[in-house]
């Protein structure tokens, strides 16, 4: 086989191993960003819960409060009937004692719901809790295993590209600039192997059979007639 063309099938392999190394790497931040939404996610559901369970305490002490006023104004009241002098302020007196103790059933049962309503939004929250506290740990695993990923990956992306940089060193400028421009057009393959049954692994077409006889002889640096990429025989 041609020197060169030898050279130029490492160059491939390297190129293909680095262009799957960069996407590895590429891949990981997303990763490790899914790690973390997903947490977070998780933390906004409990958060939102609890953040329901303040604002109902908050309401409960308010509704409490005006459930002390309303006593404290029926008391008033209730003294007030024996100030009265005439039957309609009487009258009069007693339609509000009434309507302090409606306001007091309504508060009565405002309170008792919030309560049986903290109650549960109380378990939401100690539940919500206790399965978090595995998915945080799950979390700082995956993440750590993406890190020592990365880590790994750049060593292997660096050895790559100097092996790869080595190699072009044995290639004539004007080839290595060809074979660059091939690569790029091609999406990443500009060297294909052909094999017996005469087919351009690159662009799947036939060669013609004089191309493929000279491709067998390996002496040539030859390019598919189809698709412009380097040719190497393999039986």
């Amino acid at each position: 086989m041609d020197p060169h063309l030898q050279r130029l099938q490492e160059l491939q392999v390297l190129d293909s191993r680095v262009a799957g190394l960069e996407r590895k790497l590429e891949a990981i931040p997303g990763r490790i960003r899914a790690i973390r939404d997903g947490l977070q996610e998780s933390k906004a559901v409990v958060d939102a819960v609890r953040a329901r369970l303040d604002a109902g305490r908050k309401d409960m002490r308010g509704k409490e409060k005006d459930l002390e006023f309303q006593g404290a104004q029926r008391k008033k009241l209730e003294a007030k009937l024996y100030e009265v002098k005439t039957n309609k302020e009487y009258s009069a007196v007693l339609a509000e004692i009434e309507g302090a103790k409606v306001e007091k059933g309504r508060l009565e049962e405002e309170i008792l719901a919030l309560m049986e309503l903290q109650e549960r939004l109380g378990r939401e929250v100690v539940e919500g809790e206790a399965r978090l506290r595995p998915q945080e740990a799950e979390a700082r695993v995956q993440e750590a295993a993406a890190a020592d990923e990365l880590r790994a990956l750049e060593v292997d992306l660096e050895a790559a590209r100097s092996e790869r940089a080595a190699v072009a060193r044995d290639v004539p400028r004007d080839l290595l600039v060809q074979y660059g421009r091939i690569l790029k057009q091609r999406g990443g393959l500009a060297v294909a192997l052909v094999g017996s049954n005469g087919i351009c692994s690159g662009c799947r077409v036939t060669l013609t059979p004089q191309r493929f006889n000279e491709a067998r002889q390996s002496s040539l640096i030859l390019l598919c007639e189809n698709c412009g990429r380097f040719l190497y025989y393999q039986p």
